[in-house]
């Protein structure tokens, strides 16, 4: 008998060959079989084919087993294989392809691959391959598991150290020199205050002379209209919400606010026209502060009143420090003395930077990526058509969050010797921040709605990520229709129902008030939820990383701690007494010296929707990747016309620039 003609194909990348040898066996319909070696070097590259014959019948080839053997005296390196093709014969036209696209170590054993076929557990027509999905998962659960970074937070994966992921889910970013640190890290011994204005408008020259939006920060922080704007626009656009009502631990009253509103109307008038708006720091109520230097940092948690005016302008209006009402915490107003004010309104940007940098950008984007990772590597297996749309958006998310944990967040950190939430804080804080969470707050549409923020012109973060979102769930809608042909292909995929399951009880705790589905019913529920989880690790990643060094070059502008505690009194600073509430040099330049690296883009960056999978470049498929690419291509043009006419630009959400996953 002729034999099946089985071609090995080593990918292209020139670390990928190995000295190994390889054994393969088919496995078919009727059986399987005997493994055969395969005498040649496995180059970069190349291709070689093996004939296989078997005694017995196989029948239809449905899977095939790889086993990499290290030779002796050889070293044992890792093999990265592109696919398989077999022919039932040398003459036969129809090659049956079988992806890999992935390492192979000598560690793994035996690897089964099964054809490019996409396809649900309850399509599948044979047993033999309902079984492979099963066992396939098994194996996936006794790697990935997991694990707890803070009791009350989202769960992660157990893995301690980025090695133990394997080759298959680590990388390395490729970075351009980063020249912007040279002269922060120069200071970074000196362990004293800012002794002045001038000290620190010499070191932002050195360090932000090429910097357009940290130049426009440096000249406007100060001014009301800026602040309002930052809210809105600047690294952390997911706090400030239109009220209707003032909540009741707030001091402010009617009279009070008179002076700030138009001649003609009221507190409670504005309110009801929706051109009222707070921020409101309750999550860092009584969490502990950090020592710096040896030095006790001191934490608010600030309500903050702001007015839309009829100049298209969002301004403060009051600034109360503390949650608790009372003698000791007055609300501070434009009219009071400008360092007053000043002050007042620098306590509001530090209690920003803690929740920013651990609710709205570690725990929003890189823990619901790794949140979703983790249970869609253990429930969905590759063959699954909701694994291959999400991998390319969530895969990093493992490596890049082992990371953070092991350094930013760990003793000797940034967070430990820097920053006001340090390692007390910051398990208390990403706990209540769980709590805290909404599934309405996590999908764009309802979250703008929420908030009030569509009635803002001025409000580009929320124009631009409602049209980045709604490109993206159709994209995903188009995905689904792909392969679920009703709402009864939804309900009855028990691999689908396990993930959100999973996803619902270790990510979000099986907490039911915070709204995310324990099941899908039906597939407008699904492509909302994938369209949330793309949306996550993609479009907002890039609205609050990429926009860190903007905002926070200028020190004052965003203080990621304060030197000393609020004030409870009006008129007990001086305009040289500000400058004592900064962080010291030392410390300063700590933290932006990591933000000088989180905002970095990469040389390898993927822009969003372009893939570099094989399983996007033929079928159906491509069509629909083609066409969310047309649609945030005129997205970005939108934006760069806009952005033209713009004293101070929105770029952080043009699709160009922004990241397919989070990889840093």
């Amino acid at each position: 008998m002729d034999g099946f003609h089985v071609t090995i194909r080593t990918s292209a990348s020139p670390l990928s060959g190995t000295f190994g040898r390889v054994w393969i066996s088919l496995i078919g319909t009727l059986s399987e079989s005997p493994p055969v070696r395969v005498e040649h070097c496995l180059l970069p590259g190349s291709a070689y084919t093996v004939v296989i014959k078997s005694k017995e019948e196989v029948g239809i080839v449905v899977l095939l087993k790889l086993r990499l053997e290290a030779q002796p005296g050889f070293p044992d390196l890792d093999w990265h294989c592109g696919d398989v093709q077999v022919r039932r014969s040398s003459e036969d036209p129809e090659v049956e392809v079988f992806p890999c696209h992935k390492w192979i170590r000598t560690a793994d054993g035996n690897v089964e691959l099964r054809n490019a076929k996409v396809c649900l557990k309850q399509k599948e027509t044979l047993a033999i391959l309902t079984n492979h999905r099963e066992r396939d998962l098994q194996q996936k659960q006794q790697f990935i598991k997991w694990g707890t970074f803070v009791e009350g937070g989202p769960h992660c994966v157990d893995m301690s150290s980025v090695t133990a992921l394997g080759p298959n889910f680590s990388y390395m970013r490729q970075r351009y020199p980063v020249n912007n640190v040279h002269y922060i890290k120069s200071f970074i011994e000196r362990r004293t205050s800012w002794s002045s204005l001038q000290e620190l408008e010499t070191f932002f020259l050195f360090n932000g002379r090429e910097n357009t939006i940290a130049k426009y920060v440096q000249a406007h922080w100060q001014e009301d209209a800026f602040f309002g704007y930052q809210c809105l626009n600047g690294c952390n656009p997911l706090c400030i919400r239109q009220i209707h009502n003032l909540s009741s631990n707030l001091s402010v009253t009617s009279e009070m606010v008179r002076p700030f509103l138009p001649e003609d109307s009221s507190l409670e008038q504005e309110m009801e026209r929706g051109h009222v708006y707070l921020l409101d720091y309750e999550v860092l109520d009584q969490l502990p502060a950090n020592t710096v230097n040896d030095k006790q940092t001191y934490l608010a948690a600030p309500l903050c009143l702001l007015h839309y005016n009829r100049q298209g302008e969002l301004k403060p209006i009051a600034i109360q420090l503390q949650q608790a009402p009372g003698p000791q915490n007055p609300v501070f107003l434009p009219s009071d003395s400008a360092p007053d004010w000043l002050l007042a309104k620098m306590w509001v940007r530090n209690s920003d930077f803690q929740v920013h940098q651990l609710l709205s950008h570690f725990l929003r984007t890189h823990l619901i990526g790794e949140v979703c990772c983790t249970a869609t590597l253990r429930q969905l297996p590759e063959i699954h058509p909701l694994h291959q749309l999400l991998m390319p958006h969530i895969r990093s998310t493992l490596q890049i969050n082992i990371q953070a944990r092991v350094t930013l967040l760990a003793t000797k950190g940034v967070f430990d010797k820097s920053i006001a939430c340090g390692l007390e804080a910051i398990p208390l804080l990403l706990a209540r921040g769980t709590q805290r969470l909404r599934y309405s707050s996590l999908c764009v549409p309802d979250d703008i709605r929420v908030r009030g923020l569509e009635a803002l012109p001025i409000c580009y973060y929320a124009q631009d990520a409602l049209r980045v979102w709604d490109a993206l769930h159709r994209f995903v809608a188009g995905w689904i229709r792909l392969y679920y042909c009703n709402d009864e292909d939804v309900q009855h995929d028990c691999e689908l129902q396990n993930w959100i399951g999973e996803i619902f009880t270790q990510g979000f705790l099986g907490l039911s008030h915070i709204g995310v589905p324990q099941s899908f019913q039906t597939a407008a529920e699904m492509c909302k939820f994938v369209t949330m989880v793309i949306f996550s690790c993609s479009a907002l990643h890039a609205a609050v990383n990429f926009s860190q060094l903007d905002y926070n070059l200028w020190i004052p502008n965003s203080p990621a701690a304060m030197s000393r505690p609020p004030s409870q009194t009006k008129g007990s600073v001086s305009e040289e007494d500000i400058f004592s509430f900064l962080p010291e040099v030392n410390s300063s330049c700590h933290v932006l010296s990591v933000l000088s690296l989180l905002s970095q883009p990469a040389i390898d960056f993927v822009p969003l929707c372009h893939y570099n999978e094989w399983y996007f470049s033929s079928g159906a498929t491509v069509n629909l990747v083609e066409g969310v690419r047309r649609e945030l291509k005129m997205i970005a043009k939108d934006i760069a016309d806009r952005n033209s006419q713009l004293e101070l630009p929105y770029p952080y959400l043009s699709p160009d620039h922004i990241e397919n996953s989070v990889t840093i």
